[in-house]
């Protein structure tokens, strides 16, 4: 394929609304993923805006690439002291912009917050008081929408922007992406910033790197037989100033996904180092977690290709400089990674997947204690193929049990328990229909006629939907955990597969844990991240209790922290609390599919 050829398919994978397959069966989780992509991409063309008469014409990408990797070339030429045409430069060219929701289409009155500038292209950052803002303890917001209802809207949220600051300040980034709309991201960077921009990789699922654009190097990891979704969202920046900027959210570098549906951002910064610390191979911190996440996605070649060609002065040399020259001592959230592959064995397993979360709560003092259960309430904009097996599966690492002992009962017996707590929040038909954008809106949600209709499916589960901030829809990819008595839930019955988690062998064996881990007075916890609550996302686990293995289909990353308070869970949840249940005699989800407004756009 030509260089070219990969910007086109760029191209076309940034138009895409979906988020990933559909169904989470591994039979057709390719074939699903084609269309679902396919037919985002007609729909997305056909709602694209249309210029404003007044606007100059704009040339296409391929021609402003073109232009862009000539004045890379001359300002390579000045470097050497050569004559060079100084009628052209890098900064003059501005990428083709590209927008999701058809203007002909919007509401002709929407609410719009105080603090949100339009996004649908880049805007300049003024800090407040005119200093950078920085948040040395993390901070976890929302993004600033355009279509919030301004009386609910009171907290602080993060515009991408804000997010990377000055652009004459970054001096390196390295992001990820499932859906990508180049151009328009290539605007919040200084033309001479170096990136490192993680993507989903084509048909082949086969590693990959390519410059794309003058000094942005695309890198792709590798999928099995192409299946399955770099589904991952998070952002490296580095400053002149020495601070390193780490992002995990759940919204796309796309325009539509920072402008016109809520997602969710977790960032902190970290300073440098005054001396780097030696690598420690056998770390299992937030940083080296971050170091296998990296490896994982291909960064590292990614990385030395760029050193060996226009830039060996990156502020890091290799992955490892991360942990070793900047200082992570006041991170409070651990990192949850789910890496494609077959991952097996206990110290395989642990490190990713939904057993990476068992293994999270349990270094975080977060597991269930004996006399309560977890209640999960499971937010997500994709649905997938679930049976009590899975759900209970994931249950029991959401107690921060071992799943030892799940895995030496008889997989009849494990077919055969009923749902554990969870409920699932997907939104109603309803909801879609009286949002703000209506159904033009519900792009990039997913559910399935063929999943609802199942006969084992857990309808019983499902949960509407609805953004504390009005009518706005949620791309936000989040769990919340609460701690309740046993009592309340199983009148007064052991747990469905009641686990013994005082088992000497069970923490021998697969991880240390504190003793007095389950006394801490914790409300529960929050999952914010990538992850769809889903088998593709989170994985799925066989083999036996002595040699487990976790299969999962995508990449995703998340971070988890703990709660306090009923008024911290309250705070930190996006959507109105408590959910409301499913009306099964009248209550739909949203299936796109199926609405004949989308269906008009084709």
């Amino acid at each position: 394929m030509s260089d070219d050829e990969d910007v086109r398919r760029a191209i076309a994978l940034s138009l895409g609304e979906s988020k990933g397959p559909a169904s989470d069966s591994v039979e057709d989780e390719d074939a699903q993923y084609r269309a679902d992509l396919e037919r985002a991409i007609e729909q997305s063309k056909a709602s694209a805006a249309v210029p404003q008469p007044q606007a100059p014409a704009v040339p296409t990408f391929l021609s402003e690439r073109a232009q862009l990797e000539k004045a890379r070339l001359e300002r390579q030429k000045r470097l050497r002291g050569e004559e060079v045409d100084d009628n052209s430069s890098a900064s003059s060219a501005r990428p083709e912009k590209r927008q999701y929701v058809s203007s002909s289409r919007l509401p002709a009155q929407t609410n719009t917050t105080a603090s949100f500038a339009r996004s649908d292209a880049p805007v300049a950052y003024t800090a407040p008081s005119g200093s950078e803002p920085f948040f040395w303890d993390g901070e976890l917001r929302q993004t600033a929408n355009k279509h919030v209802d301004s009386r609910k809207d009171t907290r602080p949220t993060f515009r991408l922007s804000e997010i990377i600051g000055q652009k004459s300040e970054v001096t390196f980034a390295i992001m990820s992406s499932y859906a990508l709309m180049l151009p328009w991201i290539y605007e919040f960077f200084s033309p001479s910033t170096p990136v490192i921009l993680v993507a989903q990789p084509n048909e082949t699922g086969n590693e990959s790197i390519r410059n794309v654009l003058p000094d942005w190097v695309m890198t792709t990891p590798f999928l099995r037989n192409g299946r399955g979704c770099m589904h991952m969202k998070l952002m490296l920046l580095f400053y002149k100033t020495g601070r390193l900027r780490v992002v995990v959210n759940t919204a796309n570098l796309v325009d539509f996904d920072w402008r016109d549906i809520e997602n969710t951002v977790w960032l902190q910064d970290f300073p440098l180092r005054s001396k780097p610390i030696a690598r420690d191979p056998k770390a299992a911190d937030f940083p080296a977690a971050f170091e296998r996440v990296l490896k994982a996605l291909n960064v590292r070649a990614a990385l030395e290709n760029m050193l060996k060609t226009d830039h060996p002065d990156l502020p890091i040399k290799s992955i490892h400089d991360i942990r070793c020259s900047w200082d992570f001592s006041k991170v409070k959230v651990a990192l949850i990674a789910s890496l494609a592959g077959k991952h097996e064995g206990w110290p395989s397993a642990i490190q990713t997947g939904h057993t990476g979360l068992m293994k999270a709560l349990r270094d975080l003092g977060l597991r269930a204690p004996k006399d309560k259960e977890i209640v999960l309430e499971c937010q997500g904009s994709s649905i997938g193929a679930y049976t009590t097996q899975w759900m209970n599966e994931f249950h029991c690492s959401a107690r921060g049990d071992s799943a030892e002992e799940w895995l030496d009962q008889s997989k009849t017996k494990r077919a055969k328990l009923p749902w554990p707590p969870v409920k699932i929040l997907f939104p109603s038909l309803q909801t879609v229909r009286q949002s703000v954008l209506g159904e033009n809106g519900g792009g990039t949600m997913f559910c399935r006629r063929n999943q609802w209709d199942a006969t084992k499916f857990p309808r019983e589960l499902f949960h509407d939907s609805r953004s504390k901030r009005g009518g706005v829809l949620m791309h936000t990819k989040m769990i919340i955990g609460t701690f309740r008595n046993r009592n309340t839930i199983f009148g007064g019955k052991q747990r469905p597969l009641d686990v013994d988690s005082g088992s000497e062998t069970e923490d021998s064996d697969i991880v240390e844990v504190d003793p007095s881990d389950a006394k801490k007075d914790y409300a529960g916890w929050a999952y914010v991240g990538s992850h769809n609550f889903t088998p593709s996302a989170w994985g799925t686990l066989s083999g036996s209790s002595f040699n487990p293995i976790l299969n999962i289909t995508n990449y995703e990353l998340g971070i988890l922290m703990p709660l306090k308070t009923d008024k911290d869970v309250d705070r930190i949840a996006a959507w109105e609390r408590p959910p409301r249940k499913y009306d099964l005699k009248k209550d739909l989800p949203w299936m796109q599919e199926e609405s004949t407004v989308l269906k008009g756009h084709r």
